[in-house]
């Protein structure tokens, strides 16, 4: 947020805080939530009382008064009579805008007293207090301005100072320990305890994590985010046990299994070292991944959005639509779809997330009212084979939709019911083939649609340049009892796989520079994380080195964007020195993926910034060990303005004896050809170039699938497909041409396949002879030391006399003009097509 902005936001709260009442809240300051006094209030009915005295009271009032004053929500309690602060009254607007101003932080809405109390677990309407806080979120923004500018902004705040110490981190594998404990002894014995009826793949009912499975190192990496080695009581499987009751077992209640479940817990801990921090180091303060400021949607674009999906709850089978844009359309996830570390939803075959049709007529409404929307998702496809995915539909079946986002293999299609297309959407746009859009990996896909231009597909915040052939309409036919569904259709015969980051959607067409901001602002569990260095840099006001962090799934965090910052407003920073930074974690800074140990940066003076001064664009991917929850990371420098403490050369492995490594087998004779020498050798045999539509466009499709090295150990099924598909596509564009097609063959072809060719019992020599010696005379080559024999493809095409059966005796030819090619009037080019395929798409091609 910019010194405008605060200044702005400033006026107005200080304007508000005149008419502030005493904050007497449901509970005060880090007292526990108590039971709310007031029970029963009055049915709020509609509002007659005084008018907003001024457009701050009335923005405050459609914006969040109307949303939360009903006896469901905040005004079963904070109602006039009811308990302080009454923010929810309903018979006076200006005195709930009153004391809504002691609880709501206009500056920072997710750092809001209402947010925080709910985010904690006090009266959410909801099953996910997380979603009421986001939701929350989303209307004091919009009572606060962020409205106006349509995006959302992040504000840094000064994490808690924690000190860095010893800790104890948990073994690589089970069978260092775990496997035989009396830890995994008990969550697998069912006698004992209940914890394996769920917490197993195996179990009847399925319940994540599966800390109970049967494989010790799967129940191991399940296990280790509910252990909490440092301090065993505040273990996970000790709060279920002892604070929340869960599934106890016995007669002794779950006092006494929580301490059967602690002293295994420390039976385990107690075979693990301490790892000390090393004397000397130069070291930042201490932080957990969620005591860093939220960065996920920074200054994302919102104005229209009408419903969206974070995936932040992480457990449940709903997920929530936290647009603030009521009625809120919740998912309902059915069959095989997981939540994902991150923020995220993996979707797999007869898996999906579905809302009501009562809930998603709001969608219908919204939309039509404009003309216009968007639909936008963070989505990571599981492979580029799969075709009729549905990532996004808004839907009544596979024959009746009012739009859906789709992949198509390595394109993204996108249906859309219109005045100019039917009931399903048709005809669809479609991105083009040879540009390969759609990729296995996360991407931002975006669809919008305007009556002016139709359809319009963005990836990764760029425009894909395929225009709507049926340009823009009207959307006043759109059914609204259809229903909402994500990765696949309401009928479950659309299955997309793959991995949803978020999914929003607006009812206006966004422009692409909206597009492009909110792809800027990225996706997913996101925090800048403030590592203090106060007590190393004691001349410069508040200054930390921020690191942006992204959880990328359940085992590890993607750290990015190194950069010096100091939160004192108007600081000046002298120039200093920042070498050799290493991210610690628990206690060490010893671990895999330092990056930032080359770095050796100049911060300060005139390069310096209020945003900060980023001291490389790289990033480093450092693996979780204890979890989220409990992570300890740190840094460690080198250098620091004018502290130095330069670290010791890692130790120098000997080398093994020679005699002593393993006899690596001989490499082939022969190699493979790359994707590129095969496209060019194609292209050189038949004379079709490599630039001819039909041949680039099946190039472009199979690239991927071709050989990348000429190793012949690598060589998979997967290479010999896509081969026979290039070879096909060439031999096709051959045959199709009547220039290319007799220069080749020495014949023309055209005719019956029996006609040019006869039958078996009568076969035409002269067509069959050149068809075959064209193909081994250009293709498959005569007088070299190891080749395919001539003898054998003969044979292959033409047909050979073999007792032993290790030939196809009938022969390509024979099989197919004794078919429908035999009497088909184009039967003789196809039989030149598919001879050709054969041999161009066998190992005579591949092999070199």
């Amino acid at each position: 947020m910019n010194s405008m902005q605060h200044k702005n936001h400033f006026t107005r709260w200080i304007a508000a805080a005149a008419a502030i009442v005493a904050l007497a809240g449901c509970s005060s300051g880090g007292a526990p939530t108590v039971e709310n006094p007031v029970t029963v209030l009055p049915p709020v009915s509609d509002y007659t009382g005084p008018a907003s005295a001024n457009a701050d009271v009335q923005a405050f009032r459609i914006e969040l008064w109307e949303k939360i004053k009903g006896n469901n929500r905040c005004g079963a309690c904070h109602g006039a009579g009811g308990q302080t602060p009454t923010f929810a009254r309903n018979d006076d607007v200006n005195l709930a805008y009153q004391a809504a101003n002691t609880v709501a932080d206009l500056l920072q809405p997710d750092q809001s007293r209402m947010v925080t109390k709910v985010v904690g677990g006090h009266n959410c309407w909801l099953a996910a207090p997380s979603a009421c806080g986001d939701t929350l979120t989303v209307w004091i923004s919009r009572w606060a301005g962020a409205n106006a500018s349509g995006g959302t902004q992040i504000q840094l705040q000064a994490p808690e100072i924690k000190e860095v110490g010893g800790s104890k981190s948990f073994p690589a594998f089970a069978d260092s320990g775990f496997a035989g404990s009396a830890l995994y002894t008990l969550v697998r014995n069912q006698a004992t305890a209940n914890c394996v009826r769920c917490h197993a793949s195996s179990a009847a009912t399925q319940q994540q994590p599966f800390f109970a499975d049967a494989d010790p190192e799967a129940a191991y990496a399940a296990i280790r985010s509910k252990v909490n080695l440092d301090n065993p009581e505040a273990s996970r499987l000790v709060v279920r046990l002892r604070d929340e009751f869960h599934n106890c077992w016995g007669s002794t209640g779950c006092a006494d299994n929580a301490t059967t479940m602690l002293n295994a817990i420390n039976g385990f801990a107690d075979g693990i070292d301490v790892t000390e921090v090393p004397p000397g180091l130069l070291i930042s303060k201490g932080l957990t991944l969620y005591d860093g400021t939220v960065a996920a949607g920074g200054n994302r674009y919102e104005a229209a959005t009408i419903a969206k999906y974070e995936f932040k709850t992480g457990m449940g089978s709903i997920a929530y639509d936290t647009s603030g844009t009521e009625p809120a359309l919740n998912l309902t996830l059915s069959g095989d779809i997981s939540w994902v570390g991150g923020w995220g939803l993996n979707v797999k075959m007869g898996g999906k997330a579905q809302g009501t049709a009562a809930a998603s007529k709001k969608l219908a409404d919204l939309i039509k009212s404009t003309g216009e929307f968007t639909i936008e998702a963070w989505a990571n496809n599981a492979n580029v084979a799969q075709e009729d995915a549905f990532i996004v539909s808004y839907s009544a079946g596979a024959t009746a939709r009012n739009a859906t986002l789709a992949q198509r293999m390595y394109q993204y299609e996108a249906y859309t019911r219109s005045s100019e297309t039917n009931a399903n959407g048709n005809p669809v746009l479609l991105t083009r083939a040879a540009d390969m859009d759609a990729q296995a990996a996360l991407q931002h896909v975006v669809l919008t649609y305007s009556p002016v231009e139709g359809r319009r597909i963005y990836v990764n915040g760029v425009y894909t340049g395929d225009a709507d052939a049926q340009e823009g309409g009207s959307l006043a036919d759109w059914d609204d009892t259809f229903a909402l569904v994500l990765g696949n259709e309401t009928s479950t015969n659309r299955q997309w796989e793959g991995v949803l980051r978020m999914v929003a959607i607006h009812n206006r067409a966004l422009t692409p520079t909206q597009i492009e901001q909110n792809f800027e602002a990225g996706v997913g569990e996101k925090y800048f994380m403030l590592f203090s260095v106060g007590h190393l840099l004691t001349d410069v006001p508040e200054p930390y080195v921020m690191l942006e962090a992204t959880q990328l799934d359940s085992y590890g965090l993607q750290f990015s964007k190194p950069t010096f910052i100091s939160l004192a407003t108007g600081a000046t920073i002298p120039s200093l020195n920042i070498a050799g930074v290493r991210i610690g974690l628990n206690g060490s800074d010893a671990g895999h993926g330092q990056t930032y140990v080359p770095l050796n940066a100049t911060v300060g003076g005139t390069e310096y910034t209020s945003a900060g001064q980023q001291m490389t664009p790289y990033g480093a991917v450092i693996g979780l060990d204890k979890g989220v929850l409990d992570d300890m990371f740190f840094l460690s420098f080198e250098r620091i303005g004018g502290l130095s403490n330069p670290a010791d050369d890692p130790p120098v492995a000997p080398l093994p004896d020679i005699a002593e490594l393993p006899t690596l087998p001989a490499e082939s004779d022969v190699g493979l050809r790359t994707f590129d020498e095969i496209n060019a050798t194609l292209s050189q045999i038949t004379g079709v170039p490599q630039t001819n539509t039909r041949v680039a466009g099946t190039y472009a499709l199979v690239k991927q699938a071709l050989p990348a090295i000429e190793k012949f150990g690598a060589f998979g099924p997967a290479q010999q497909t896509a081969l026979a598909q290039l070879a096909m596509q060439y031999c096709n564009v051959l045959v199709d041409d009547n220039t290319l097609r007799p220069a080749f063959f020495g014949f023309d072809g055209s005719g019956t396949g029996t006609g040019v060719f006869g039958t078996s019992g009568s076969p035409n020599t002269t067509n069959r002879d050149l068809l075959i010696n064209s193909l081994i005379s250009k293709a498959v080559g005569t007088g070299l030391d190891a080749q395919v024999r001539a003898a054998e493809v003969r044979g292959e095409l033409n047909g050979i006399d073999d007792p032993d059966d290790t030939y196809d005796t009938t022969g390509l030819i024979n099989r197919l003009v004794a078919g429908p090619t035999g009497a088909s009037a184009s039967g003789g080019r196809t039989v030149m097509k598919a001879a050709c395929g054969a041999v161009l798409g066998s190992g005579a091609i591949l092999i070199q």
